[in-house]
C-alpha cells in the first residue's frame, strides 16, 4: 500500500521572522497564485486549519478554479495594486505558489508603484530564477508583509521518505538516484534547474529553462533518434531543491503529468528529495506510477554525502 505524505520538519527561515501563529492577529492568509494544483491545495489546507484565505490570482497563469475561494485577479506588473489589495483584505502573511511563466518585460503593464521600482525590477530580470524570486521576496518584505513557504502552511504536500508505491527500484536505479542527487547538489549554486535524468550512471539530460515536462519530451525524442541506447525502461528522473535557494519561494514539484512524461521517455522511476519536493494529487500520482510500472522513491537530503 502506498505511503502518504507525512509532516516533515519545516526548513529554516530568517531568524528575524516570528514562528507561524506568533502574530497576534495575522488576518487572512494571502495566497498569490500561479497555475497548477498547488495553490488550491494550500488554500484548502489553510482553511482546514481554521485560517481564512484570500487568493490573489495572477492573470495569464492562475486557473478559474481560484474563483471557488475569496479572490482578486491581479494583472502582471501591478505591484502597487496587489499591495493595496493585500492590505485592504487584511493579509499580513503571504504565500507565493504555482506555475508562473517569466514574462517578457514589454508584455508587463506597470503601475506607478512598480515604475518607481523599475531599476530594481530590471536588475532582478538579469539573472536566474533564484535571483528573480529573491528580488520579488524583498519587495514584499519591504512593504511590510511576512512571506511564508507553502510547505509551512501545508506540510502534507511535502514528499515523504521511502518507496511511495508498489514498484521497488533496483540496486542500479538507486545508484543512478544517488548520482543524480550529487549532480544537482553541485549544479544548484549555479542556479541551474532542479531536475535531471540519469541512465546507467550517465547524466543524459539536465533541466534548464524548459522545465521538467519538456526535458522529458527531449529524452523521449533522443531515444527515438537513437541517441539514448539504454534499455526501455531504464534510469531515473531526479528532483531536488537547488543548494541554498529560498525554499519559501521555489520548491520543485511533482504531479501525475510528470509520471506520464517519465513513462513516454522510457525512464524506470522517479527519485525526489524527501521534505524538499512538493507533491500534488498524491494518490493519483501513486496510482498512475503503479499502473505504468514506475517506481517513486523519496530519498534523504544527505544522500549525496553518504553515497
Amino acid at each position: 500500500m502506498a505511503a502518504k505524505p507525512t509532516q516533515v520538519e519545516p526548513v529554516s527561515r530568517s531568524e528575524a521572522a516570528p514562528a507561524i501563529g506568533e502574530s497576534a492577529n495575522p488576518g487572512p492568509l494571502g495566497i498569490i497564485c500561479g497555475g497548477g494544483a498547488f495553490p488550491i491545495a494550500v488554500a484548502r489546507a489553510a482553511q482546514a486549519a481554521g485560517r481564512p484565505v484570500v487568493l490573489f490570482a495572477l492573470r495569464g497563469s492562475a486557473g478559474q478554479e481560484v474563483e471557488a475561494f475569496p479572490h482578486v485577479w491581479i494583472p502582471m506588473g501591478r505591484f502597487g495594486f496587489l499591495q493595496a489589495e493585500l492590505k485592504r483584505h487584511g493579509c499580513r502573511e503571504v504565500v507565493m505558489i504555482g506555475n508562473v511563466m517569466r514574462p517578457r518585460i514589454r508584455d508587463i503593464r506597470l503601475d506607478w508603484a512598480t515604475l518607481k521600482r523599475m531599476p530594481r525590477v530590471l536588475r532582478m530580470f538579469r539573472g536566474g530564477d533564484d535571483h528573480l524570486l529573491t528580488g520579488v521576496a524583498r519587495l514584499f518584505e519591504e512593504a511590510g508583509f511576512r512571506l511564508l513557504g507553502a510547505h509551512e502552511v501545508a506540510p502534507s504536500i511535502l514528499a515523504p521518505e521511502g518507496v511511495l508505491g508498489r514498484v521497488q527500484p533496483r540496486h542500479e536505479e538507486r545508484d543512478d538516484a544517488r548520482i543524480g542527487m550529487r549532480a544537482l547538489h553541485v549544479l544548484g549554486p549555479l542556479d541551474i534547474g532542479q531536475g535531471l535524468v540519469v541512465m546507467s550512471g550517465h547524466v543524459v539530460a539536465v533541466e534548464a529553462a524548459e522545465g521538467t515536462d519538456l526535458m522529458l519530451e527531449r529524452c523521449a525524442d533522443l531515444r527515438q533518434r537513437g541517441r539514448i541506447k539504454a534499455p526501455n525502461p531504464c534510469g531515473v528522473l531526479v528532483k531536488r531543491p537547488k543548494e541554498g535557494q529560498d525554499r519559501r519561494l521555489d520548491l520543485p514539484s511533482l504531479g501525475p503529468q510528470t509520471v506520464q512524461g517519465v513513462a513516454k521517455a522510457g525512464i524506470a522511476g522517479i527519485a525526489i528529495e524527501a521534505g524538499g519536493v512538493i507533491v500534488s494529487e498524491f494518490e493519483e500520482l501513486v496510482r498512475q506510477a503503479d499502473e505504468a510500472g514506475i517506481f517513486l522513491l523519496g530519498v534523504p537530503a544527505d544522500v549525496d554525502e553518504t553515497a
